[in-house]
């Protein structure tokens, strides 16, 4: 092979540090695939530091106008859009960084700026990017709200949150202290408060990182728990009719009546099947953003406060169900549908073995008049022998006596006739014989 050429294509040598080098085709994924780990840094956060975070569920018509809408926004504020294959970008603004996200089914949009004074859930910034000129790319799923101060700014920090559903836990070795009710504030926002101790910027950018993802997993985990819920009286109904369709199998007999319950069969099977492909996708999907929150609640290594609930183990007690529940939809769908098959294979049976038996006695009746029309036909062919010969011999009468009449020394025509009649049945009778020989022979080929 010549220098510089390889199967991907011709390339130019290169020359690093004084050594050639041969440089290769790139496979067009290349860039992307290396890209890939770095689409969503971990942005270092210094105290005091407030966090909004969005979830938008949306379809890919959506998300498409929603890019377009964030290009021109960036573009408003002097800095270049996202490109069109770009799932992540983000936008110096309001003091501090906009982030855009699009993933399959959701977009997120999480901002970080300073915080308004340094106690737990002061006021708002009021130049937040999430006013009246932001545009919603669908409908919204998760609002959070997160602030990040320094330990000793945080006060009676319990007083925030609900003590009934209170989560405070240490991450990263006690450096930092978090809590979360997953109750909404008065503007709509679940609320978390992480309090430093000794952590560094990235550290703290990979913790507040981790907890809205779990805020924005777990949530979209539970969309599963809502389908399920609302496909259980369905699969209900669907078992119970199949429960009185198996016993009315068991009583019932006839191509007609067996037909009917094949016919209720398949309309329960397309039910239960429609349900199951609306909903798969679904239940697939909340088990993978499951178990994103418990990877995410795994790298966290939370340690509990004394006397307070770790999150894994109040997320615990609700998720699991959750997605337990699912599971039990599911299989509950796969059982159904196994018997819904077994009972249509059983009926389709019976009603082939009914048609078999239908046409068995068909075939029987065309036989008994195939049987019935051979005799009518050899009835018929004899009574043709007699009418032709009947004929025949009347013209061998009137022969007779025409050749009587012209001087021929011929008898009575009475006795020529007479004697003509038995030579001229077997005449016609062998020549019907041999035309019908003759098409027999022509059917067989």
């Amino acid at each position: 092979m010549a220098q510089g050429e390889c199967d991907g294509g011709s390339t130019a040598d290169i020359d690093i540090d004084g050594m050639p080098m041969r440089t290769f085709k790139k496979h067009p994924l290349r860039d992307v695939v290396l890209g890939e780990v770095h689409a969503r840094p971990f942005r270092p956060l210094a105290t005091p530091r407030i966090v909004l975070h969005y979830a938008f569920l949306t379809n890919a018509q959506e998300a498409d106008a929603d890019r377009a809408w964030f290009a021109e926004h960036c573009v408003n504020y002097g800095a270049p859009g996202p490109s069109h294959d770009a799932r992540f970008h983000s936008l110096a603004v309001a003091g501090g960084t906009l982030s855009w996200e699009r993933h399959t089914e959701f977009t997120t949009y999480t901002w970080d700026g300073p915080a308004n004074g340094g106690r737990p859930f002061a006021a708002m910034p009021s130049n937040h990017p999430f006013g009246s000129s932001f545009r919603a790319p669908g409908l919204m799923l998760v609002a959070t709200r997160l602030e990040f101060l320094e330990e000793e700014q945080a006060g009676d920090w319990r007083d925030q949150f609900d003590p009934g559903s209170l989560t405070a836990f240490r991450v990263e070795g006690a450096s930092a202290t978090a809590a979360t009710d997953f109750r909404v504030d008065g503007n709509g926002h679940t609320r978390y408060l992480v309090l430093n101790r000794s952590m560094s910027g990235v550290q703290a950018g990979a913790i507040v990182q981790r907890l809205l993802e779990i805020e924005t997993y777990r949530s979209l985990a539970l969309l599963g728990l809502f389908e399920a819920n609302r496909l259980q009286p369905e699969i209900s109904g669907i078992e119970v009719e199949l429960v009185e369709l198996t016993k009315r199998m068991q009583d019932t007999s006839g191509l007609d009546a067996n037909k009917e319950l094949l016919d209720s069969l398949s309309r329960l099977a397309g039910a239960l099947e429609a349900g199951a492909a609306a909903t798969s996708y679904r239940f697939g999907a909340s088990r993978a953003y499951h178990e994103i929150v418990m990877a995410r609640l795994r790298a966290l290594a939370e340690e509990p406060l004394p006397g307070d609930l770790s999150m894994s183990a109040f997320l615990s007690r609700r998720l699991a169900p959750a997605m337990r529940t699912c599971q039990y939809i599911e299989e509950r769908q796969a059982t159904l549908s196994r018997k819904l098959a077994r009972a249509t294979t059983l009926l389709r049976t019976r009603v082939d073995v009914d048609l078999e038996q239908q046409n068995r006695s068909l075939l029987e009746s065309m036989n008994r008049r195939a049987r019935l029309q051979l005799r009518l036909q050899q009835t018929v062919e004899g009574l043709s022998v007699a009418a032709i010969s009947y004929y025949v011999v009347g013209l061998v009468a009137y022969l007779a006596k025409g050749a009587k009449d012209a001087g021929l020394p011929i008898g009575s025509p009475g006795l020529v006739t007479g004697a003509a009649v038995p030579v001229v049945v077997l005449v016609i009778w062998w020549t019907l014989n041999r035309i019908k020989a003759h098409h027999m022979e022509k059917g067989d080929d």
